[in-house]
């Protein structure tokens, strides 16, 4: 099975150590994204995502990347590096679009191609921030998508 075969389902108490070293290895090939927590929180996280969230995962070989939404907000979006550019966000953020009208979504302003990636997916910027509101400290952007009406 490849990646372009994955399929996309709910996430499983199981899949978290999977998306944790998914989250880890992101933090970790990623230069100017600070290391706050340690391999092993990072799965905890991703196991209490599970356990409180609506969590979808990619699965192809592996646990190739997963998205979560508390609600309307999408919490995460994370693909595993051989993963990236072959439209599996795509199709986790379609998953998640389906039954709702409206999602949200913070990502950090030093992470363009995220940004570039949810403009594609019909998002838009609808706020930015100092860093005030996340852990990190860093300037984020809030993006909004809705749904088109068919008023016709």
């Amino acid at each position: 099975m490849t990646v372009e075969d994955a399929t996309i389902g709910p996430a499983r108490p199981e899949d978290a150590a999977a998306m944790g070293k998914v989250l880890s290895d992101w933090i970790d090939t990623t230069p100017w994204m600070p290391r706050l927590h340690s391999v092993e929180e990072d799965r905890r996280f991703c196991a209490g995502l599970i356990a409180t969230q609506q969590v979808l995962v990619a699965r192809g070989p592996g646990v190739e990347g997963f998205l979560s939404c508390d609600g309307l907000c999408v919490t995460c979006l994370y693909l595993a590096q051989g993963a990236r550019g072959r439209g599996l966000g795509a199709r986790l953020m379609d998953a998640a679009k389906a039954g709702r009208d409206r999602l949200v979504v913070w990502t950090f302003a030093a992470n363009p191609g995220a940004i570039r990636f949810y403009q594609r997916e019909g998002f838009r910027i609808i706020a930015t921030t100092e860093g005030d509101g996340n852990e990190e400290g860093m300037p984020d952007v809030q993006l909004e998508w809705q749904r088109e009406r068919d008023d016709g």
